[in-house]
């Protein structure tokens, strides 16, 4: 609290709350009056009883208040709260029904105690009732806590709370102003509305009934009367319309407090004569201009002409323009200002209390909107930014702040401090790369429905400001990994086989940011999210051949661009083969793999049932029997590509053939001639992607989502099935509640059988309501539950063909392509990568076999790809990754330069001095026959 008389604080509470003449302190007392609080004008807070117990003195200073600002004061019963500047709440007293809300193991305590629920929650108001506390938070969200025997939390049920309660009921209600009775309580909301609930006996809440109301309701006598204030005496409520510049009454009147004759019970607002004010009238021609305080005591009620409405209410701290403007202005950081910074920027509360939406979006404060003016934000660090110590002085509170920031948050409110800070952070230099990392290691201690929360705040972001998160996100994880590469450099080479776990924080955040971006149609960029630095620490990883640290990175697989991806996954798997990057070297036998080509399946069967687990780290290298040749990935690419044409021919029954071109698992496994068939598929494909090869299995893209534990989604299903998923899509937008369909589905060949969605689908219609769910569960179980038995046996053998396991680090479209090859091609950018022997790139030779290839048509050139690598199409390692080599035969023998097999030459011998003519007859021979060409 600010020292000296400069400033008045008013008390909030059931009772009377009165302040001297000289504004030298403030009183709050219970309704009974045996229980009081004063504020003094030094911020000294004293207690007193009517009489004393054994548990409590008559009469005492509060010290342990002594460092505290407090604002506002309330009293209940037989308990107390205050409510500091800096936003913290703290209750003692007796705890009967849980009405200090700090839980149930202390009965009483003469000390305040803090209530940790509502740490961060910016309060504008507390009040007590007689044994049942509440506060209202800036955005007009209403807590409640302890007694409700009669309702009078207001959560639509009689079990007392031990610890604040969020009042659902009264959700994005604009609640500005609360008062507790007894055993009821009144809200008033922006727009001069009124609702009662709890204890109705008296009629004292207004609804011309004694009922008792267990959720809030409007006080429907007043609708439209745009009340001004409100006030609970014991079993009484008193309102205040100042458009009309009447008092209204309902309740109890036993006391004869109001002048006139009353009925003891008022069971609707009823006008009323002015209240006396402690003996002195408040003029009613004045009382039109001026706000108007009105208490209802149980000796008496009584209105104060006051300034302004409702000015008898400290708040905590926010920012205000004019302080900031001063700040800036002053020729120093001098101890008051630094004070003032540290009041709000120390305060989770203040924090997110400041910057409000002024269009009251901030009363419309959940999950999915933050109620922070996000503009205002970035106004205030631009203006801070131009005066360093200034800046210095808020980063130095908030990196203090940081490590204490709440994990378990019970309000969106609590949230805006993570998307405010950020925004504050945005200097280029150690500490405010420091405190993001602090900021990222608190975000990452949420619990998971925090996070969710969180996720979603961000979603909602605007698209600028989101990119902006991102970026700095960016920066300080470049930041991160460019300090671990340099200490690597330098004098720490132990440090390649560890990240701290301080270190993956900014990691995780941007790793989270991702997929709220893809989740959110991918506003962003994903080049925005790449970190340059990974390359060099995979460089390092290679030199060293150890993994260590790119198992830990490729946990975030957005840091990486596609070629990087690519070059963590190929290091992966020279660790494993024993393969030295520096030189090239194999230093393990590989894994001779001899077939028969009219035997090919059995054959293959034969070789993985006597493989060992460490056979499959091997480097695979393919002999057909009676054939000759020197694997180098061709005669392996050659495998794989018969293998998955012959295991995808209808015939075999092995897939389920759709329109599309596409295959997928059937739904009854037993239908395949092997039960171990889709081990078996599941094998070849870890194998073909440890070896670096393609299988052409015309699988959809979401066997790749299923792969990388991600779920399928209707766009996966009208890939798939295009006339069912445009239907269900449909279904989505039909406006009719009618759809003449239920929880089953029809499938088998003739679409006899029958199958249910959920337990009983067939007797449960699909609604409006529904009709999502019946969609999910169609999904589902056309990409999960049916075909669960062969993807898990595809599964399980994927895995035992792979051993590497950074390949997850590759989203679901970059896998497919790993797997099944690149379909759209760059001619020119195969030209550029080609290799010479015995030719240069400017030969006559050379550029006739160019100018012929170009002039090809594309099925063609994709023919002549297939005659080079037994595939027509290009390795998922793309284009650019894909090489091979014209040689001149009269230079070299091609015989024994690379024994000739029957696929795969991926070295051409072009014959020297060939006319464009000559070339391209030999060349369409040549990949019409599968013959290579120039050779005798």
């Amino acid at each position: 609290m600010a020292r000296g008389r400069r400033r008045r604080r008013r008390g909030s509470g059931t009772g009377e709350c009165t302040q001297s003449q000289s504004n030298e302190k403030v009183r709050c007392s219970n309704h009974s009056a045996t229980h009081t609080l004063i504020l003094f004008h030094d911020g000294k807070l004293s207690e007193h009883w009517a009489e004393a117990s054994e548990n409590r003195p008559k009469t005492r200073l509060i010290q342990e208040l002594g460092n505290q600002n407090i604002v506002q004061i309330a009293c209940g019963d037989q308990h107390a709260m205050a409510l500091s500047r800096g936003g913290e709440l703290f209750t003692w007293g007796w705890n009967t029904h849980g009405q200090l809300g700090v839980g149930s193991q202390t009965r009483f305590t003469h000390k305040p105690q803090l209530v940790e629920r509502l740490k961060g929650i910016p309060l504008a108001q507390i009040a007590a009732g007689g044994a049942h506390s509440t506060t209202i938070s800036l955005s007009g969200a209403v807590y409640s806590w302890g007694k409700n025997s009669f309702g009078q939390l207001g959560l639509g049920d009689t079990k007392d709370r031990d610890c604040p309660t969020y009042v659902g009921a009264l959700e994005h209600w604009k609640t500005v102003f609360i008062s507790c009775g007894a055993d009821h309580t009144a809200v008033l909301s922006k727009e001069g509305l009124v609702c009662t609930f709890g204890a109705g006996g008296s009629g004292q809440l207004g609804h011309n009934s004694t009922r008792n109301e267990l959720l809030p309701r409007v006080v429907s006598e007043l609708w439209g009367a745009r009340v001004s204030n409100i006030a609970c005496g014991r079993q009484s409520t008193l309102v205040y319309v100042l458009s009309l510049d009447k008092f209204y009454f309902c309740g109890s009147d036993d006391d004869g407090q109001l002048e006139g004759d009353r009925k003891p019970n008022q069971l609707i607002p009823v006008p009323i004569n002015s209240p006396l004010n402690s003996g002195k009238s408040c003029q009613k021609k004045n009382a039109s201009k001026k706000g108007i305080k009105i208490i209802a005591g149980v000796n008496q009620s009584f209105a104060r002409c006051k300034e302004n409405k409702n000015s008898y209410l400290d708040g905590i701290a926010t920012l205000e323009d004019k302080e900031v403007d001063a700040w800036i202005s002053n020729s120093k950081c001098c101890e008051s200002i630094k004070k003032s910074i540290r009041l709000i920027f120390s305060s989770e509360a203040c924090i997110n209390g400041s910057f409000l939406d002024k269009r009251d979006k901030h009363f419309k404060t959940s999950k999915e909107v933050s109620g922070v003016d996000m503009s205002e934000v970035k106004r205030f660090y631009k203006k801070i930014s131009k005066k360093q110590t200034i800046y210095q002085e808020v980063q130095n509170v908030i990196r203090n702040l940081l490590p204490s920031l709440s994990s378990s948050p019970v309000s969106p409110e609590n949230f805006r401090v993570y998307l405010i800070l950020p925004f504050l952070l945005q200097e280029k230099d150690g500490n405010s790369f420091l405190s993001l990392i602090l900021l990222a290691q608190a975000i990452m201690k949420l619990q998971p429905e925090g996070l969710q929360t969180l996720e979603c705040l961000w979603s909602n972001l605007e698209t600028s400001f989101f990119k902006e998160l991102v970026f700095l996100y960016q920066r300080v994880s470049q930041y991160i990994l460019c300090k671990f590469v340099m200490e690597f450099i330098t004098m720490k080479p132990g440090r390649l086989f560890r990240l701290d776990p301080a270190e993956t924080g900014p990691l995780e955040i941007l790793h989270i940011l991702y997929q709220v971006n893809s989740r959110t149609g991918f506003r962003v960029h994903e080049s925005n999210f790449y970190v340059p630095q990974v390359r060099e620490i995979i460089n390092f990883c290679a030199c060293y051949n150890t993994v260590t640290v790119l198992y830990k990175l490729s946990k975030y697989p957005c840091i990486f661009d596609r070629e990087n991806k690519i070059h963590v996954y190929t290091t992966e798997c020279r660790a494993l083969t024993n393969i030295s990057a520096i030189p090239l070297i194999h230093t393990s036998e590989p894994w001779k793999f001899c077939v028969r080509r009219q035997c090919l399946l059995q054959d293959i069967r034969k070789n993985l049932k006597s493989a060992s687990k460490q056979d499959f780290r091997k480097i695979l290298e393919v002999s057909f029997e009676g054939e000759m040749g020197v694997d180098e990935g061709g005669v392996s690419q050659e495998l794989f590509r018969i293998a998955a044409s012959t295991l995808c021919q209808p015939s075999t029954g092995t897939f389920c053939h759709f329109p599309s071109g596409l295959v997928w698992f059937p739904r009854q496994a037993s239908n395949c001639e092997d039960e171990d068939t889709f081990l078996l598929i599941g094998t070849l494909c870890g194998m073909a992607l440890f070896n670096h090869c393609t299988v052409p299995f015309p699988f959809p893209r979401v066997l790749y989502k299923k792969l990388l534990d991600l779920a399928p989604t209707l766009e996966d299903l009208e890939d798939l099935l295009p006339t069912v998923g445009r239907s269900l899509g449909r279904i989505l937008n039909e406006e009719s509640d009618s759809l003449d369909l239920d929880f089953t589905i029809m499938e088998g060949e003739d679409s006899t059988d029958v199958v249910e969605l959920k337990e009983n689908g067939a007797n449960i219609p699909v609604t409006k309501d529904n009709r999502k769910e019946y969609v999910d569960l169609y999904v589902n179980y056309m990409f999960n539950k049916s075909v669960q038995k062969p993807f898990e046996d595809f599964m399980q053998g994927f895995l035992r063909g792979c051993p590497a396991r950074n390949w997850k680090i590759f989203f679901p479209e970059e896998l497919q392509v790993l797997l099944q090859g690149h379909t759209t091609f760059d001619w020119h950018l195969l030209e550029k990568n080609v290799m010479y022997r015995g030719y240069e790139k400017l030969d006559r030779t050379i550029r006739n076999f160019w100018t012929v290839f170009h002039r090809l048509p594309e099925e063609k050139k994709k023919m002549f790809l297939a005659f080079l690598t037994g595939s027509d199409r290009i390795t998922g390692y793309g284009p650019e990754c894909f090489r091979f080599c014209i040689a001149d035969p009269r230079a070299e023998n091609p015989d024994e330069l690379s024994p000739r097999a029957n696929t795969c030459h991926l070295i051409l011998f072009l014959p020297r001095y060939s006319s464009k003519k000559i070339l391209k007859e030999k060349l369409l021979y040549a990949i019409e026959h599968n013959e290579g060409f120039g050779l005798a």
